[in-house]
Order: structure tokens, then C-alpha cells, then sequence
């Protein structure tokens, strides 16, 4: 499981011209699913997102994480995180997981964010042509791979 997470003071999802769900202060986290993807992938990467501190603090310092900041999150699909530009210069998203499979893990790993926050998480249309608007505060990138967990 990878994601990219965005430090964000606002960010918005649209298809057909209609703003489906947005958020103000909080984290914008794009998820991608491998079909080697499992529970304790969602557990560690969601519970690693919720601790992650990247909000300043009253110093300044980024301190602070979701919960210390009771911030939003919303989490938007995006298979395109397993590119494969190894040959050739059309990516290859063949480590992606199957749309079905994808699916499933992208609803539980927004259950369990709920869970550990204790509050509703926003969400982009799984599958749907999206139209992501975002204003990056910082600007704070975050990549994260459960994988690889350094």
C-alpha cells in the first residue's frame, strides 16, 4: 500500500462539476493498492497517517499531528501511485491491484482511520474520474509506503 499525503488548508474532489467532498485543514492522502496488500498493511498505514506529526505547533515546529489538531482527511483512490516507468515511457500499472480488490481495501482503510480518529473520514468516488483541487500549506509532501517502512 502506498500513499501520498498532501498537508492541506483546503481540498476538494469533483466529477461532473460537482464538489462530491471537501475538507479545510487536514491531510489530502492519495491511496494506492497492491494485490499483495493485507489488514495489517491498513493497520500500520493507517495508524502511522493519524500519528504523523506535520502540523506546526505553538512554536512553530511541526509538533502535531490529526488528532492533536482534530483536522480533517480526505482519502481519494489512486492506482496510478504503482506506476512502473522501468521500459519504455508508458507507465505500467501492472503491480496496481484489481479494481475489486482495490476497492474493498480502500473502504477498510478508511474504516480504520475512522476508527483510530474517532471521526468521519471525506472520500473521493473509488473509479470515478476525479478532479482533485488542493492548496498545499507549506508545502508538506509526505510519501509513505507500507512496505517499505522506513
Amino acid at each position: 500500500m502506498r500513499v501520498l499525503i498532501q498537508r492541506v488548508s483546503h481540498a476538494a474532489v469533483t466529477i461532473d462539476h460537482k464538489i462530491v467532498d471537501q475538507i479545510d485543514t487536514g491531510l489530502l492522502v492519495f491511496l494506492g493498492v497492491e494485490s499483495k496488500d493485507t489488514i495489517e498493511d491498513i493497520d500500520w498505514l493507517s495508524g502511522k497517517i493519524a500519528r504523523l506529526r506535520v502540523f506546526r505547533d505553538q512554536a512553530g515546529a511541526m509538533n502535531c499531528s490529526m488528532q492533536d489538531i482534530d483536522g480533517e482527511i480526505l482519502v481519494v483512490s489512486q492506482f496510478t501511485l504503482f506506476a512502473s516507468t522501468k521500459k519504455g515511457n508508458r507507465p505500467s500499472f501492472i503491480h496496481a491491484a484489481a479494481p475489486e480488490f482495490a476497492a474493498q481495501m480502500y473502504l477498510l482503510f478508511c474504516q480504520a482511520l475512522e476508527t483510530i480518529l474517532e471521526k468521519s473520514v471525506h472520500r473521493g468516488i473509488f473509479g470515478a474520474r476525479m478532479f482533485v483541487e488542493l492548496v498545499n500549506d507549506g508545502p508538506v509532501t509526505i510519501w509513505i509506503d507500507s512496505k517499505n517502512r522506513e
